[in-house]
């Protein structure tokens, strides 16, 4: 059961990959690789979140999925000869968390036309959880996909210098 889930998770996340990567024009070699790290991202994440044993909150769970990206990227980078980004920013797309930045804008609406005090207590700390869980969300994609590239460093960006990694 939990590999269907996972199938299902990582096959979705890979339609708009391929669809956020064809909106910059890549290459058509790169669509899979970016299909394929948003699949295998995207399940790493709901894995660490739903399988017991790891039972992680969705900011540490996409740092490991952002990590996973940003070191696939970088092998796949050399590979291919298009820059790591190519892959990267599409596979990323599916995780950024659309919903809590949506329920943080809406209690903030809603708390600033409510009446009573006992409202408004809720809406703001609905504010201050679904904006604190965005934030930390997106720093811990943008930290995990930078990371394997600081690491990497003559090898990731060997592919746009194009003078394979000799400084």
């Amino acid at each position: 059961m939990m590999i269907l889930e996972l199938l299902e998770d990582g096959f979705f996340a890979a339609i708009a990959a391929v669809g956020f990567a064809i909106i910059s024009n890549p290459p058509r070699r790169s669509l899979f690789v970016s299909a394929l790290l948003a699949a295998i991202g995207h399940s790493i994440r709901y894995f660490l979140m739903h399988f017991d044993s790891f039972s992680l909150s969705i900011s540490q769970a996409s740092f490991f999925a952002s990590l996973s990206i940003g070191c696939l990227s970088v092998f796949f980078a050399k590979r291919l000869a298009v820059p790591a980004e190519v892959f990267a920013f599409p596979s990323l797309l599916p995780m950024i968390p659309g919903m809590f930045a949506y329920h943080t804008l809406q209690a903030i609406a809603i708390y600033m036309v409510c009446k009573t005090e006992a409202d408004q207590l809720h809406y703001i700390n609905l504010f201050y959880s679904n904006g604190t869980t965005t934030i930390f969300i997106l720093a811990a994609l943008v930290v995990g996909v930078a990371i394997p590239t600081f690491l990497f460093r003559r090898f990731a960006f060997s592919v746009t210098r194009g003078n394979n990694g000799k400084d």
